[in-house]
């Protein structure tokens, strides 16, 4: 249904005027034409999308970084990360866990930008239940080499995974010097207990 309905815009030649939308003066007119491209996925919309971040309207860029979730891939992945600094970490931490495939997770948790984006991609692992990513976010969290932010980050990214097998790794760090760190760890513990007595239930 998308497919067609994008190849009916692209014939009529009203995709031009969608990705025009998105420099509208009207800020109605570009939320709206953001969600629009974010649905059809229409990715020649990308470099306005990305453009769109830096929107003083928080409704508008709000649909930018919804779109850009919707586009999906790498360039929306980079996109969201360049704005790292602008975004509400929640946010961030939601669209990239729907734009990123696993190859750019990976890539992103080896080599982040900085501490900021390590944090969001820790988490848009514990959203998207990435299991694949125990390892590494175990490792993480009992590392003191990481920083503070990024090791909580990571603890509660584990408890939002849920696999009883990580709580082994989170139990190391619940008296962890670090207080930031030992809360996240201490409230992942209580998850696992909460959600093992429940399975028992």
């Amino acid at each position: 249904m998308q497919v067609r309905v994008s190849q009916t815009l692209k014939a009529g030649g009203l995709d031009a005027e969608l990705l025009n939308a998105l420099a509208h003066p009207d800020p109605t007119v570009r939320l709206a034409a953001a969600r629009l491209c974010g649905a059809l996925r229409m990715t020649d919309s990308l470099p306005w999308l990305a453009e769109m971040l830096s929107d003083s309207r928080p409704r508008v860029w709000e649909a930018a970084v919804r779109a850009l979730g919707d586009l999906g891939g790498r360039r929306a992945v980079d996109a969201l990360l360049a704005a790292v600094d602008r975004i509400p970490q929640h946010r961030l931490a939601i669209e990239l866990a729907r734009a990123a495939s696993d190859m750019d997770i990976e890539a992103l948790m080896r080599e982040p930008a900085s501490v900021q984006a390590a944090v969001v991609t820790v988490l848009a692992c514990g959203l998207r239940h990435d299991t694949l990513r125990v390892g590494p976010l175990s490792a993480i969290a009992q590392d003191r080499r990481w920083p503070s932010r990024v090791r909580a980050a990571a603890c509660r990214s584990l408890a939002m995974i849920g696999d009883p097998a990580t709580s082994v790794a989170v139990s190391r760090v619940a008296a962890d010097p670090d207080a930031a760190v030992s809360s996240a760890a201490n409230k992942a513990q209580r998850r696992f207990k909460a959600a093992a007595q429940g399975g028992r239930a």
